[in-house]
């Protein structure tokens, strides 16, 4: 009788220690927090680290420590869709997210499930939180469903034409949303021969890694794939290679399977695909993988037709994709060939961001600073693009009678 009680007692034993993992909180409320904590402590857990829910708190703490679930309260949430995506890029792709909110719709659970997230409607007890806190974990274990990892979204940017500004953009971008938005960005270089990335951003004594071919055939992983990443902070980094015995195209293969690798280590991948480093797996690539195309273009005829091309194309084999075009302007307005309207009727739908001509935007790069951030007259447009890629929506801005006088 005593071995049979012995054995119980090591089975449950053995159960409770299987549901140790990492867990921490963000609350709106007392009511949530304690509700949390208590359920915890009723079934013998490690209560989760509670915190307010706040973006700085989250970026905080989940950055800086090996998270398995976090649950973010939204109880006080006006939209729990829209604050959900607001903050998802400050969580790991790795943590299964429970949200805890009181919109009692399907669109919101099925939205949240699109984004990799578990939604918990409130009311609830501690038996039904710990019930779906427990399922959570049992998912992480089985890596199935939501327990899966979370990947980074994928933009590809794109030049209509050489010299568009490709790599500036791609630059300015993926420091932007590290650095405002505090996402874990990484930049994927298509210039394998050439190209200014390191002085775009700023890193002394760059150069491109030689790619080893021969090691696909052996198992790559995360880590690999990460040694041959060079750092640019602690949220951005970029993936660069080079070879004097391989070719583009087969480079291109090799640095694809490498980006793959690393999408759950990050929140955005932001591809440079100037239009010197495109080929035809990268019109396959832009409409089978790509979240969000940025499309940048000059007002150039060559440029405009390349950029209606590219347009009809997505229109064909992703219509649902999401496409930014930016009207770039390299040249004064006076050099330009072709004016916004103009382009605007050619494409038949809007331009969504026009980047002005800078003189001192050279300059300012050469001195180690980024547009974004400076007091050019470029700044508030790649600031507008930013945030247009973040899903925010622009504030119209008001025009000037001169401005008024020159669109008619």
């Amino acid at each position: 009788m005593l071995d049979i009680l012995e054995s119980l007692n090591k089975v449950e034993k053995k159960a409770k220690e299987s549901l140790r993992f990492n867990c921490v909180a963000f609350t709106q409320s007392e009511q949530c927090r304690l509700l949390i904590e208590e359920a915890f402590r009723f079934d013998g857990l490690v209560p989760p680290t509670s915190l307010p829910n706040t973006d700085a708190d989250i970026q905080a703490h989940v950055r800086q420590s090996e998270i398995e679930i976090v649950l973010v309260e939204l109880n006080d949430s006006p939209n729990v869709t829209e604050d959900m995506q607001r903050i998802s890029h400050l969580l790991p792709n790795h943590a299964s997210v429970i949200v805890i909110g009181q919109e009692d719709a399907i669109s919101t659970i099925r939205n949240l499930k699109a984004m990799g997230f578990y939604y918990l409607f409130w009311p609830v007890t501690k038996a039904e939180l710990l019930d779906f806190v427990k399922n959570v974990f049992d998912n992480r274990v089985r890596a199935s469903g939501l327990g899966k990892k979370r990947y980074a979204k994928n933009i590809a940017v794109w030049g209509c034409a050489g010299g568009a500004g490709t790599s500036l953009l791609c630059s300015e971008i993926g420091h932007g949303l590290a650095k405002q938005y505090h996402a874990k960005c990484l930049i994927v270089d298509h210039d394998y021969y050439a190209g200014n990335i390191d002085i775009l951003l700023k890193l002394e004594g760059f150069e491109k890694k030689p790619a080893t071919i021969a090691s696909v055939d052996h198992d790559l992983d995360g880590i690999y794939a990460s040694s041959l990443t060079r750092k640019v902070n602690d949220m951005l980094s970029v993936l660069s290679l080079t070879s004097e015995t391989h070719d583009a195209h087969e480079l291109k293969e090799y640095i694809r399977t490498l980006e793959a690798l690393l999408y759950e280590h990050n929140n955005f991948v932001i591809s440079d695909l100037s239009k010197g480093g495109q080929t035809n797996a990268d019109y396959q690539y832009l409409a089978d993988k790509v979240d969000t195309a940025v499309l940048v273009v000059n007002p150039t005829v060559s440029g405009v037709r390349q950029l209606k091309k590219i347009l009809q194309h997505l229109t064909t084999h992703s219509p649902s994709s999401r496409q930014i075009i930016v009207l770039n302007h390299v040249r004064p307005a006076k050099a330009a060939i072709l004016s916004r309207v103009e382009v605007e009727k050619f494409l038949g739908r809007p331009i969504d961001i026009e980047i002005p001509y800078e003189q001192d935007l050279l300059k300012h790069i050469l001195d180690g600073g980024y547009l974004h951030q400076s007091k050019l007259s470029v700044a508030a447009s790649i600031q507008e693009l930013i945030g247009m890629i973040m899903g925010e929506t622009a504030v119209p801005k008001k025009k000037t009678f001169t401005q008024w006088l020159l669109r008619k």
